[in-house]
């Protein structure tokens, strides 16, 4: 990587321990910051841009007021990314292709960290990632914390991403089994986000829906996954373990919030 940087004339930035996906971009950030950036563009590893991709980002944000995002395809063509919602009743995230299906329905609306184009300004305002969810959800709360701070979330279809989720982790492009990490993260920091933003009410309500959430999570992965690896298994239950934690820590005691309840709903979905 270094000879890789040296070639390009890249500024290398090289933590001594693993950051995360919102620590790492935070101190390569900083280090663009130091060096007169004016706008930050954060792209995923396994992801490449489309030819006039940054431009288009560029061209969206005349006024510094707004993140950006392209639509995001995967290598196959299939449309990955062109929106997202967060549904405040239960935390399922929903492309905003499907908002006529839920028409009543509170949302807030949030960028995938994929790939974002960041003005400095907005960037500083917010202070970046929260590095407390290391991976996973650190772009919903990003979001929210950018509309917070009055600035403007924009998609801009007419640019376009390729990523194919997942491909820094070496997998087929149709395997559908995720990592145990991917698992424990998205479970436990759906509860960090909502103790940072929901209040207590919105918290007993997603720690009842907990349960139901994991098991959502978990067979994104698939049904085969559970004969053959431990992963999805420790990764769920970990994952409500410490969202339980964390709903304690602030406070909430999550009632209908049982491990081997939603264990016991995937069991039976094997049979």
């Amino acid at each position: 990587m270094q000879a890789l940087a040296a070639e390009h004339g890249w500024l290398l930035v090289e933590p001594e321990e693993n950051l995360g996906f919102g620590g790492g971009a935070n101190a390569g950030a900083q280090r663009a910051i130091d060096a007169g950036a004016r706008d930050l563009l954060l792209l995923n590893p396994d992801a490449t841009l489309g030819e006039g991709c940054v431009p288009l980002l560029r061209a969206a944000d005349p006024m510094h007021d707004a993140v950006c995002a392209p639509q995001i395809v995967t290598s196959g063509g299939a449309v990955w990314f062109d929106g997202a919602d967060l549904y405040l009743d239960d935390g399922i995230t929903r492309g905003r292709a499907k908002r006529r299906q839920y028409p009543a329905s509170e949302r807030w609306e949030w960028l995938t960290g994929a790939c974002l184009w960041v003005p400095v300004e907005i960037w500083t305002a917010t202070g970046g990632f929260d590095p407390e969810y290391f991976l996973y959800w650190e772009d919903v709360d990003f979001s929210r914390r950018v509309v917070e701070a009055g600035g403007m979330l924009r998609v801009v279809s007419a640019a376009r991403a390729v990523h194919d989720e997942g491909g820094t982790q070496g997998r087929a492009a149709d395997d559908r089994t995720k990592s145990e990490m991917y698992y424990y993260f998205n479970i436990r920091n759906r509860m960090l986000f909502a103790t940072q933003h929901l209040g207590q009410s919105g918290v007993r309500r997603w720690a009842r829906t907990a349960g139901a959430s994991a098991r959502e999570i978990l067979l994104r992965g698939g049904r085969r996954q559970f004969l053959f690896s431990l992963a999805p298994w420790r990764g769920g239950f970990r994952g409500l373990r410490d969202a339980r934690r964390i709903a304690r820590r602030n406070r909430i005691e999550p009632r209908a919030y049982d491990v081997r309840a939603a264990e016991g709903e995937v069991a039976h979905d094997q049979r």
